[in-house]
């Protein structure tokens, strides 16, 4: 057996192991109903990230696919979405028939599972939010684009800070990704917006509950997963230009994308702008400090060969925010501005700084840059994901407004994430899927750079092992798995003394710390946990569809829950944490079933979610009632600390969509949700800490749409629609020590309007949207918008006190495909 044979023997293993056969798949796209061809549909390897587009007779085809079983999916204009999964060996064939049903269903998602799912067949609580629903509804940030959904909110911070907050929780406990990457900024702070491009998400997918098992720490109550618009279809380079005004903050934005797809080969890039000035309503006016100015962009590679794909992703994000603080004129009720480092004296802001787009002193920069690499294998039968990320993270809260100190941040928070995500998929036998996975993150976090120092600087490190398996009878799928997560945390130690020319505090070392202040002490912790999770989804026909799932969920605590001791500029409130607190752990049961037909489209979710170690936040007051107030940098501030106990939440969510008749659709969502602190017990539980804090209320959303017919020549599209958004009166607050307050319910009318403009050929030229939220000026506060507590009196000459959302906004927006 000479050298060239034995070579020749592994060489022809090799290529064999990779399946480096001839595997093709094509098709044919038709009416259910009439069998005619459908030409420009979409079909999609969705795990695959290819797409390809029908040409006039309805046929499509892809090449060079590595043999294995995928969800494809086909979309076409003015017909329902259909999936289903097909083995690709050899020359393959799958034909389809869409339905031009009136009912609107996302079939497939990629969030949670390690492979593309049918969402009928997933036993979580999972949904999707299209691009169709983003671009035809009004939004000033990108997270406000899920708070519609039955069961998310959003706690708020004015039009440009949203965090999301599912079934009650949020901040550390839902976790947010790009594209399946984990999303790392500094999400432990009330304010911290999520840096992601408005204009460069294609759509969203959320789960609803416990997701540790697939993602460990800080997915106990669920994940977003903002998915980028992504490569086109293949031999063709296509792209969007957008542009829109917003007329109450007047907030113009444009963003231009292009993209192209050529033998395996894509490529793609995005540069979106955004800038407004402060919002208004009829309560406050303009309100000060709220405007923004921001700049996004990124750029793509992707390769796609016989033996899987590799993508490469790099973007930046750039926000210039401003900080609102709220504090007004005792009797005319006019905003007033900081001008010196001592205070003592605040002018009324004057109406042209009111409406101006300039960012004042006093103000935030958030800067964002991330480059992923994801990468799928085909290895014979089995399959092999790894991904890595590398993300840089640095936010600056300027908050002294005197010359020449206006540029010296008072918050300077750099950090510094490594991600890894590595999945094993066995190969399927007998329609059973297992995987075995390691993910997890470095983390550096640095906050010596300015002259405040609400937590120390520290560096953290995550493991999490799992294995999960599916197993899908048709009828019957299964799904489950169990996991474990370490985390290894630390900080270092700090001490500061005033600098001899500005005053402000600076971090000392060696020798100069005698006589200096210690903020921190060197600090050094383990957590972990077991979690996992067990569902089922029975479908019963093509209507009918019963899911259950029971999940654990873990946390561990944030660097702002263990250590923080001092004021953030960005909210004005002395912090206090805890270095004793334990993980959290969470046991939550969903129920769940729809309902899909032709005309009726409804679906019903019943959760249980009990929390030990639950981690909440609780203002500190004397004996006789008055704030406890802890000094920093020579003025007083109202103090807070963080608490741990239990707690029980517990609610329910429904939809009900018919349509009247083939064009007219009326969509109901509602979702009710329950928050009881049973950290107390006995005498010590009131009715003032019985209550879990910042729990959303009851919410109805009905929607109205009338699609036209497609009559016209110049027209095609068009729609009009009406909505209407009632939110009840919240009671069940955590009033204890005057953390929480209750408030008001109001009821909201958003209308909108929809086309596309079309040249003498049939041809698209652009898209034009006509939206409006609030349209009646209605003056409300929502519960969960930390502006509300923006007060500084305990009366006011109007009998408003705190910060009212935005009024009226209507949004003019265009959009040219090409």
């Amino acid at each position: 057996m000479n050298f060239k044979y034995i070579l020749s023997l592994f060489l022809g293993l090799f290529l064999g192991f990779l399946g480096y056969s001839q595997n093709a798949l094509s098709g044919k796209i038709v009416d259910d109903t009439t069998n005619k061809p459908i030409p420009n549909a979409k079909v999609t390897i969705v795990d695959l990230h290819n797409s390809v587009l029908t040409d006039a007779m309805g046929n499509y085809h892809f090449s060079n696919i590595p043999a294995a079983s995928y969800v494809i999916e086909a979309t076409a204009s003015d017909y329902k979405s259909f999936s289903k999964t097909v083995k690709i060996q050899g020359e393959t064939t799958a034909d389809f028939k869409l339905d031009k049903s009136a009912t609107e269903i996302a079939e497939v998602v990629i969030t949670g599972s390690s492979k593309a799912v049918q969402i009928k067949k997933s036993p979580l609580p999972i949904v999707s939010i299209s691009k169709a629903n983003i671009v035809t509804n009004l939004s000033t940030n990108i997270i406000d684009a899920i708070a519609k959904t039955p069961g998310v909110s959003t706690v708020t911070s004015g039009p440009n800070i949203s965090k999301p907050i599912i079934r009650g929780l949020g901040f550390n406990r839902i976790l947010t990704l790009y594209d399946g990457i984990r999303q790392e900024g500094q999400q432990w702070g009330d304010e911290h917006g999520i840096e992601v491009d408005n204009y460069g998400i294609d759509h969203i997918e959320v789960i609803k509950g416990p997701a540790s098992l697939m993602y460990g720490s800080d997915a106990l109550a669920g994940v977003v997963n903002l998915i980028p618009t992504g490569a086109g279809p293949e031999n063709k380079i296509s792209g969007s230009a957008t542009t829109e005004y917003q007329t109450n903050n007047g907030m113009y934005g444009g963003s231009l994308f292009l993209t192209g797809n050529k033998n395996g080969f894509e490529y793609g890039g995005r540069i979106s702008k955004q800038a407004a000035t402060n919002y208004r309503n009829k309560i406050d006016g303009r309100v000060y400090n709220t405007g923004f100015n921001q700049t996004a962009a990124d750029v793509f590679l992707g390769l796609h060969k016989k033996w899987g794909f590799s993508h490469l992703n790099v973007s930046l994000f750039n926000d210039l925010q401003e900080i609102p603080d709220g504090s007004r004129d005792s009797l005319s009720r006019k905003f007033t501005s900081q001008i010196t480092e001592a205070d003592t004296f605040r002018p009324i802001v004057p109406d042209s700084e009111l409406s101006s787009y300039k960012i004042s002193v006093l103000h935030q920069k958030v800067q964002h840059y991330r480059a992923f690499l994801k990468n799928t294998f085909y290895l014979g039968d089995s399959r092999l994901d790894a991904n890595f990320a590398y993300q840089i993270s640095e936010r600056q809260e300027f908050s002294h407004p005197e010359v020449p100190y206006q540029n010296v941040p008072g918050l300077d928070l750099k950090l510094n994430t490594f991600n890894y995500d590595v999945k094993y998929n066995l190969p399927q036998f007998d329609k059973w899927d297992i995987v075995f996975g390691v993910n997890g993150m470095y983390q550096k976090n640095d906050v010596l750079g300015g002259t405040e120092f609400v937590i120390p600087s520290y560096n953290q490190f995550d493991l999490g092992a799992f294995v999960t398996f599916k197993k899908d009878w048709d009828k019957l799928n299964l799904a489950g798995g169990i996991r474990y997560d370490y985390r290894k945390f630390s900080n270092y130690d700090l001490y500061t003394k005033p600098n001899a020319i500005s005053g402000f505090d600076q971090p000392v070392y060696g020798s100069d710390r005698v006589g200096a202040d210690k903020l921190f002490s060197d600090y050094s912790t383990n957590f972990e946990g077991v979690t996992g999770s067990f569902g089922a989804t029975y479908i019963f026909n093509r209507k009918w569809a019963l899911k259950s799932n029971l999940a654990r969920g873990y946390r561990a605590p944030n660097v702002s829950e263990i250590s923080a001791n001092g004021v953030h500029p960005g909210t004005g409130l002395y912090q206090i944490g805890n270095d004793q607190f334990k993980p959290e752990f969470s046991t939550q049961a969903d129920l769940g079933g729809t309902f899909s037909s032709k005309f009726v489209n409804a679906g019903a979710s019943l959760f249980v979610n009990h929390i030990n170690n639950y981690i909440y936040n609780s203002r500190l007051q004397n004996a006789d009632g008055t704030d406890v107030l802890s000094e920093s940098g020579g003025q007083k501030y109202p103090t807070y600390k963080f608490q741990q106990g239990k707690v029980l939440l517990y609610g329910l969510e429904g939809n009900i969509d018919f349509h009247i008749f083939k064009n007219l659709h009326f969509e109901n969502s509602a979702s009710l949700i329950y928050g009881d602190n049973e950290s107390f017990t006995g005498a010590e539980r009131t009715v003032e800490n019985k209550y879990v804090p910042q729990m959303p209320p009851f919410r109805l959303l009905s929607e109205l749409r009338y699609n036209f017919e497609e009559k016209s020549n110049t027209f095609s599209k068009t729609f009009v629609k009406l909505q209407l958004q009632y939110t009840a009166t919240q009671n069940r607050v955590y009033s204890y020590d005057n953390t929480e307050t209750p408030t008001p319910g109001y009821s909201l009318i958003n209308v909108g309007f929809g086309t596309s403009i079309l040249n003498k050929k049939g041809n698209n030229l652009f898209d034009v949207y006509v939206l409006a939220n609030n349209l009646f000026n209605v003056a409300y506060q929502d519960h969960l918008s930390r502006l509300k507590y923006f007060e500084e009196y305990s009366a006011s000459p109007n009998g408003h006190l705190g910060i009212y959302n935005m009024g009226t906004n209507i949004s003019f927006k265009l959009v040219k495909a090409f």
